[in-house]
């Protein structure tokens, strides 16, 4: 039953597990293919989604491959699978657990909560009809498939995993246990009603892992109870996508680290944009732009903790070193040098297998306009003032972003071709010093903010004058190239729903940079982007054209347009970055936080529409999910 015997799942089939810690990743034929530990960040110990010899630990009935049904737990990020064989049916239940613990305690930088990680992956499974054997195969390789596990135990359902370096890895179960050639297997003959449990534990000496069936099961039910507990403080819509926005929301909190409140783009690193291409980035750290992105959507459904926990890492990154990057890692970390692992195959044969990601020290001058902006909304929806701290902060990275004006940048989608004067750039500059002419103003501040307004009409006069070929926004200042990136401009409010270029911009785009419907970043024959192949059209464009189209008054195209989005989500209602649009085919990392943000949006967006009498143009959701006031 080894994961190196098959070909690779696709990549939407994939279910996902989170802790708030680290995340794994679950193939629809019972195969933990992704686990890193102890952080996202972490090298994997079973990586068989980059390598079909990377480790997995899989849990399935005896001879058989493909289960009759997965779903989450309403409400949760657990997984329930249900198998069915010629003897019987059995549910299988996927957790990474999350323990109660006393109210009134801290742990980390999130006090007074009663939940916690246990360090724990546990997998449960109960026969609900005739018999049913059970098998096991756990093959942890650590250090992202460089080495085999070194086990010892087995005696009473527990062993221990040991690399080199001194990790371990604790398995604990009621099954029959046997060790042999670094693989840990287990058998257990399940008759109706019965229950068993395994689980891989790290880091944690005193509570380890689950000693029998009825206590697994305890912690599943603690660990159902967290996530239905923290989805119900949110606020949705009574609508038949509810159920959309919920599962995005639960996304978006388990691509969030507790220790620091940071929010990574993505769990995984390497899953190619480009099926065998070279299009392979590690997208597990915590980019200003997508992490505020986030914030706000959670903003919007009322997750006034989660938005809190990330102004305070973004606050004190920015107060550590004023000079902002545009990613950092989850910790805090500035150094996230790039290299390659080219002892894996890659996903599908897409080489290279990178982490760490070069980009991290790249010029991108869209980071001061999401860095204020999210300033902006986040006092407005606290009605707060800030402290002296914060309005020093706000001075220095205003001031960054004028002084980053003239120059050229790689833009928001990260070319490593030669820098440009990006219209998004520019676009999210203007942002900046708009949003800190009003943060000035509201602390009574007139001097800077008449200063900043003055500067950022300049701003907006030049982008108009420089950014726009024939009444329509353009990729950059040297090119006709359209690009998606510029249907921020209503949702920004840069300009008005029914300015013409708006207009034009958003139909242009419709129409000439989509493929089956479906829109791409850019062309990349039209684009120096420093690489070669093709991609795929880029989830998040989409969405966002959903809520463009809802902002300049087609209704009725964003509407649809959404419908056909939400029924090209993976398995399990997640998302990855791309789709192939004649396939249908989820492309690149997983699940993206970015495209469940602009689905957030482009929902609200939709609903607002199908609430409104009146008959008028959408004017309250803004991409980064706060209000915006019209001009």
């Amino acid at each position: 039953m080894s994961a190196g015997n098959h070909r690779f799942p696709t990549i939407g089939s994939y279910g996902f597990l989170s802790d708030c810690h680290t995340s794994a990743l679950v193939s629809f034929d019972g195969s933990v293919e992704w686990l890193c530990l102890p952080r996202f960040d972490s090298p994997s110990v079973f990586g068989s989604v980059l390598d079909r010899n990377a480790g997995h630990f899989r849990l399935a009935p005896r001879g058989v491959v493909v289960p009759i049904s997965r779903r989450y737990e309403p409400g949760t990020l657990v997984i329930e699978t249900t198998w069915v064989t010629d003897t019987g049916w059995v549910v299988i239940h996927d957790a990474l657990t999350i323990a109660e613990w006393a109210a009134g305690g801290s742990k980390g930088s999130r006090p007074d909560t009663e939940h916690e990680s246990d360090h724990s992956l546990l997998r449960t499974m109960t026969c609900v009809d005739g018999e049913v054997e059970m098998e096991m195969e756990c093959m942890p390789r650590f250090g992202y498939g460089l080495e085999g596990a070194t086990w010892s135990g087995g005696e009473l359902g527990g062993a221990l995993a040991r690399a080199a370096d001194g990790t371990e890895l604790r398995l604990t179960s009621d099954m029959e246990l046997s060790l042999e050639g670094g693989v840990a297997r287990g058998t257990l003959q399940l008759r109706e009603n019965e229950s068993g449990f395994c689980a891989v534990t790290w880091g944690n000496e005193d509570l380890g892992g689950p000693r029998s069936a009825p206590e697994a099961m305890e912690r599943l039910d603690s660990t159902e109870e967290f996530w239905r507990a923290w989805l119900r403080d949110g606020k949705f819509p009574d609508h038949p996508w509810r159920i959309h926005l919920q599962r995005s929301a639960l996304v978006l909190k388990g691509l969030t680290y507790t220790p620091t409140g940071a929010i990574i783009a993505a769990p995984t690193t390497s899953l190619p944009e480009t099926p065998g291409g070279e299009r392979n980035w590690d997208y597990r750290y915590s980019w200003i732009r997508d992490s505020t992105f986030s914030l706000w959507a959670l903003h919007t459904l009322g997750f006034d903790q989660e938005a809190r926990d990330f102004m305070r890492f973004v606050v004190n990154v920015c107060r550590k070193d004023p000079h902002l990057q545009i990613m950092y890692g989850i910790g805090g970390e500035k150094d996230l040098t790039e290299r390659t692992l080219d002892h894996l195959d890659g996903y599908g044969g897409a080489k290279p297998v990178r982490v760490g990601n070069g980009a991290f020290d790249q010029r991108q001058n869209d980071v001061w306009g999401a860095l204020l902006d999210s300033i902006y909304l986040h006092e407005k929806a606290l009605r707060g003032t800030g402290t002296p701290a914060d309005r020093q902060l706000i001075g220095e990275q205003v001031e960054a972003a004028i002084a980053a004006w003239p120059h050229p940048d790689q833009g928001i989608w990260e070319s490593r071709g030669e820098p440009q004067h990006y219209v998004s750039s520019k676009l999210m500059i203007w942002v900046a010093v708009d949003r800190g002419a009003r943060l000035a103003r509201s602390v009574g501040n007139e001097d800077f903010a008449a200063k900043w307004e003055e500067t950022a009409e300049q701003m907006r006069e030049e982008i108009l004058e420089r950014g726009v070929r024939d009444g329509v926004f353009r990729q950059h200042y040297d090119t006709d190239a359209l690009d998606a990136s510029t249907l921020l401009i209503p949702l920004l409010r840069f300009l008005p729903p029914d300015d013409p270029r708006v207009r034009s911009t958003v139909e242009a785009i419709a129409s000439d940079l989509t493929a089956h419907g479906l829109v791409l970043r850019y062309k990349v024959e039209e684009t120096d982007d420093g690489l070669s192949g093709e991609e795929g059209t880029f989830l998040i464009c989409s969405f966002w054209l959903v809520s463009a189209l809802s902002e300049i008054g087609e209704a009725r195209q964003a509407r649809e347009l959404c419908e056909r989005l939400l029924e090209s989500s993976g398995w399990l209602d997640l998302y990855a970055e791309e789709l192939e649009a004649e396939s249908g085919r989820h492309l690149g990392n997983f699940p993206q936080a970015f495209t469940h943000l602009a689905l957030i949006n482009a929902v609200s967006h939709v609903i607002a529409d199908e609430q409104r009498e009146d008959g008028g143009k959408t004017a309250v959701f803004s991409e980064m999910g706060g209000v915006h006031e019209d001009r």
